[in-house]
């Protein structure tokens, strides 16, 4: 386990699963207050801890004896309203016993998807931790509309660790990690305790272990791993529930599964257009400028846009691929995608006589531009 990384972090996100911190009939007060106690302690030693809390949906559900989320987007809304109000005021009881302040953010994609919101998001998160009071992140359900979905919390807290640049991500839920296969169903299903490449049988076992009353199982475990540990940061997926879960990790007990990081942190603006936008296109690229890109950290010219794909504006986030239909990144494009269509072969001095203007020689800047591979 990354006992070092652990001792030198300065910076936290906390993640907590519906399964955790709910009970048959209500909220799971004990591991709450358990939780709430450790965060707490953690933060006494001087360590900034963002907490990203599911729940509400779960808590709603219970607090109206319903069994299942409704399928009607206004009934699952009224659920989620319902819900967090009571998530909230348990942890602000919790926390209250351990002398500390909370603070509820609620987000979505659009939040985190425009520049300036996102910075701002990420100004209110930095005065709250100033000040002592622990942010508790969940998104937005009550106005939740598939356009601006964040997906789950799995990818929300994902989207928070590189928002605040955070050394380490835990995602506490509600078995011991990472199994070849689900350990509720198959009695002889072994614990994965460090996962240093997502090859494809990762994906395969995550596959395999759903979750239940939360929106995200084990795969979106293993997409918000593959974002943060892309961007160098750790990750572990550890047993919410465990007595003092997360101090025994800071005391290097192994718990979990590991997700072993790249070696390089990637800088935050770039964090945010690899893993925080949505691609609004695509733009197929020949295989030289696949190696300009891969292999010489070039930006990325009209000669080597072989097809546009999708309707986009000059600045929006659009994913490039390979020939063989590989998506190997994300960047903002300095065209639209109408004049991209023109320009594509081109050589650069070419670009004015086609357009009759010309302000950038790049179709994306590899300022602009993040590998994802």
């Amino acid at each position: 386990m990354p006992k070092q990384r652990l001792i030198n972090a300065k910076r936290v996100v906390v993640k907590l699963g519906s399964n955790v911190i709910t009970a048959k009939n209500s909220l799971n007060l004990e591991v709450i207050e358990s939780i709430s106690r450790q965060i707490s302690t953690l933060m006494d030693k001087g360590i900034e801890v963002i907490l990203v809390s599911s729940g509400a949906m779960a808590a709603g559900l219970r607090k109206m004896e319903m069994k299942g989320r409704p399928d009607e987007i206004p009934k699952r809304q009224a659920i989620s309203a319902i819900g967090q109000s009571g998530v909230m005021n348990a942890y602000e009881k919790s926390f209250a016993g351990c002398d500390k302040k909370v603070a509820q953010i609620l987000l979505t994609a659009e939040d985190l998807n425009n520049r300036k919101r996102y910075l701002n998001a990420r100004n209110t998160l930095y005065t709250l931790i100033n000040w002592k009071v622990v942010p508790i992140i969940n998104e937005n359900d009550t106005i939740m509309v598939e356009e601006i979905k964040l997906g789950d919390n799995d990818n929300l807290s994902a989207m928070i660790t590189l928002l605040m640049d955070a050394d380490f991500l835990f995602i506490l839920t509600d078995i011991d990690g990472l199994y070849n296969k689900d350990p509720r169903r198959f009695s002889n299903a072994r614990l994965i305790s460090r996962v240093t490449s997502f090859k494809k049988e990762i994906e395969e076992f995550a596959s395999g272990i759903p979750g239940t009353l939360g929106t995200g199982g084990m795969l979106s475990k293993i997409q918000a791993a593959k974002k943060v540990t892309s961007a160098g940061i750790p990750m572990i997926v550890a047993r919410g529930d465990t007595s003092n879960v997360l101090l025994r990790l800071f005391d290097g007990e192994d718990q979990g599964t590991y997700f072993v990081p790249r070696k390089e942190k990637m800088a935050s603006r770039k964090c945010w257009i690899a893993y925080t936008l949505a691609p609004k296109g695509s733009i197929v690229i020949d295989d030289g400028a696949v190696r300009a890109v891969r292999k010489n950290g070039k930006s990325l010219l009209p000669i080597g846009v072989v097809t546009v794909e999708g309707d986009f504006e000059e600045g929006a986030a659009v994913s490039f691929k390979t020939l063989a239909d590989e998506i190997i990144g994300i960047g903002l494009v300095n065209y639209r995608s109408f004049d991209i269509n023109l320009i594509k072969g081109l050589k650069t001095f070419q670009i004015e006589a086609c357009l009759g203007g010309k302000h950038y020689d790049e179709i994306i800047h590899r300022n602009n531009l993040v590998l994802t591979e």
